[in-house]
């Protein structure tokens, strides 16, 4: 049966200022599409998103569609009306609807909700956080029933188990979509048609029906013959201007036609190697090449905080080569077990060992970005104009364009760049510590998908250990020899790969299948919940406020043994009662962290 078109665009282009986004592209949407969008960043994919939803407009080209077609957009940074309830938010987006009434608005809103996941349709769009507002968008969205869905990097703030919700979801979906990831096992799950805006492709822009995967394997046969091509055509170029420099004359239209043709040839190879000349992330991490064949290992560890147990009976073991991969949810303990690793917290019970002068480099997830007053130069080299790798020194402009900065951009300060580019800083400063272990929490965030590549490269070269935290399943199954699993009551348990966790996890009650007939009323999960939504959020990130408020302690009780202050009675009353406020916050936690674990139990 032929698909119907809901959405022709032809020769569209966009530019911002001097700089193009795209040029010419052209391509058509049919019902029951499932596009996955990609292409690299600055690219333009969030503006073509834009424009096919007709918030903006393009310089050229035409994009049409049907009247009565409806399309649904989902932006990276959803907005909502302050103080109003989810449920208000989508009767909201129902209003505009005729044929509905307040009844009908109501019961779509809560079976839209419902699907979702939300359990209390009166709770606050105020307090949701990244993950719940993401969830809220999309459910906004889908409750208006739209022929066409655009999602613009939906899983951004979704963790694992969200993230399966949407593929269900987007699995399932009878309308198009297309949707904007660099998330490449959600692309693989969900596109059955993937769409690249890239300079890179003679069109700007590549079409593949089938899946990501698929999408890989035509990419890179496209890109080697039109490499094949370039060459071919620089041959000709070479033997034309090797004939023009003997003193061709236009003096036949034969000669002229040649003339013309050679000018032609050198017109179409000089736009192919300008098209090819974009480079690529430069990550490749130092070791320290030291031989030894147990570098880390622990044994009965018990990881946690006075009256609470996030880890226990913990055995694992780090040696060159290794590279685990660390999964669980919100306040399991992960980023506890990386501090244990890199030694910024003691063990709680059981035995650590870990070789002589072990040089561990860990990146934060909420890593600390350069001051953003500074300027590129100073925050890639604090010492002058060069940095030292591998023993070699490097000129700054140099080790910059290794990591796609331009020179001109050596004096623009940190506050003018993305999230991307300061993510490549923090690269930058990690790649000059050569390590026996890495350890890695979320490392992905704001990068690409070629930059995600080339990370997961260097990670499979590099020589030492590896332990990586990260929500991106493709890194996790490409990259790791093991998965260690935590499930949030003390258990740690092994796994040879993601799939084998995936195939062993319990189902999320968010992502079992409901019952065909919808209620007015929100379904709720056969599980019980003994807390309630703010308590599982204040449940959530009760670790990190721990560890948060116990830094907080230690710097403290540093200040008030400062030996400048120690004959000020003033001052060191003052940072005395400071330190006892602070400590005064922990032993609170703790309480109240006691009480949320009380409830669930």
């Amino acid at each position: 049966m032929p698909r119907k078109a809901l959405l022709c665009c032809e020769n569209l282009s966009k530019s911002f200022g001097s700089t193009p986004l795209f040029e010419g592209l052209t391509f058509t949407l049919h019902d029951r599409d499932h596009v996955g969008l990609v292409g690299p960043n600055g690219s333009g994919k969030s503006t073509f998103l834009k424009i096919l939803c007709g918030l903006e407009k393009a310089d050229k080209g035409t994009c049409t569609h049907p009247k009565s077609l409806r399309i649904g957009y989902v932006p990276q940074n959803p907005v909502f009306p302050p103080g109003k309830s989810v449920e208000d938010v989508i009767t909201a987006a129902l209003a505009l609807d005729t044929r509905l009434d307040d009844r009908d608005r109501h019961r779509q809103a809560s079976v839209a909700l419902g699907k979702a996941g939300f359990t209390d349709p009166g709770i606050s769009t105020d307090v949701l956080s990244g993950g719940w507002r993401a969830r809220l968008a999309i459910a906004r969205e889908l409750a208006r029933t739209p022929d066409l869905l655009l999602l613009d990097e939906p899983t951004n703030h979704l963790d694992i188990e969200s993230i399966l919700w949407l593929e269900s979801l987007l699995r399932s979906a009878s309308g198009a979509f297309v949707v904007v990831s660099h998330d490449r096992y959600f692309l693989e799950n969900v596109a059955q048609r993937m769409l690249e805006i890239n300079r890179l492709h003679h069109t700007g822009l590549f079409h593949v029906d089938g899946s990501y995967a698929d999408f890989l394997q035509k990419r890179d046969d496209a890109l080697s013959n039109q490499a094949a091509y370039q060459d071919s055509l620089a041959g000709l170029v070479r033997r034309e201007v090797a004939w023009l420099r003997r003193g061709a004359k236009a003096r036949t239209s034969k000669s002229k036609a040649r003339i013309q043709s050679a000018e032609s040839s050198m017109g179409e190879l000089a736009e192919a190697r300008e098209r090819s000349s974009g480079s690529t992330i430069g990550i490749e991490f130092s070791s320290s090449g030291r031989k030894t064949k147990r570098l880390w290992s622990g044994e009965d560890v018990k990881i946690g905080f006075p009256g609470k147990t996030l880890i226990d009976h913990l055995d694992l073991l780090l040696k060159p080569g290794m590279r685990c991969g660390v999964i669980g949810p919100n306040g399991s303990g992960k980023t506890s077990l990386l501090q244990t690793i890199v030694g910024e917290m003691a063990p709680a019970a059981g035995t650590i060992q870990h070789a002589e002068g072990l040089r561990v480099v860990y990146f934060k997830q909420n890593r600390e970005t350069p001051d953003p007053s500074l300027t590129l130069k100073q925050a890639l080299a604090p010492k002058g104009d060069t940095v030292i790798y591998r023993d070699r020194p490097l000129h700054v402009a140099s080790w910059a364009k290794r990591f796609l900065f331009r020179p001109e951009q050596l004096e623009s300060p940190v506050s003018q760049l993305s999230g991307g580019e300061r993510a490549r800083i923090s690269l930058a400063r990690m790649m000059l510590e050569p390590a026996d272990i890495l350890v890695l929490d979320e490392p992905t965030n704001d990068l690409d998908i070629p930059a995600l590549d080339v990370l997961e490269e260097a990670l499979l070269e590099f020589p030492g250990a590896l332990v990586l935290v990260s929500h991106d399943r493709w890194l996790l199954h490409r990259v790791s020899t093991q998965i260690l699993a935590l499930d949030g009551l003390g258990g740690a348990h092994h796994f040879a790969d993601y799939e084998q966790w995936e195939a062993n996890r319990p189902s999320a009650p968010q992502t079992r299948k409901r019952s065909q007939r919808q209620t007015p009323r929100i379904q709720k999960s056969s599980k019980t919940r003994r807390l309630s939504y703010m308590e599982q959020r204040e449940w959530d990130g009760m670790e990190a406020a721990v560890l948060e408020a116990e830094a907080r302690v230690t710097a403290a009780r540093k200040t008030a043994e400062d030996p400048a202050i120690a004959t000020d009675a003033a001052r060191l009353q003052e940072r005395f009662a400071e330190l006892e406020k602070l400590q005064s916050r922990v032993e609170h936690l703790y309480a109240r962290w006691a009480d949320l674990e009380e409830k669930q139990t």
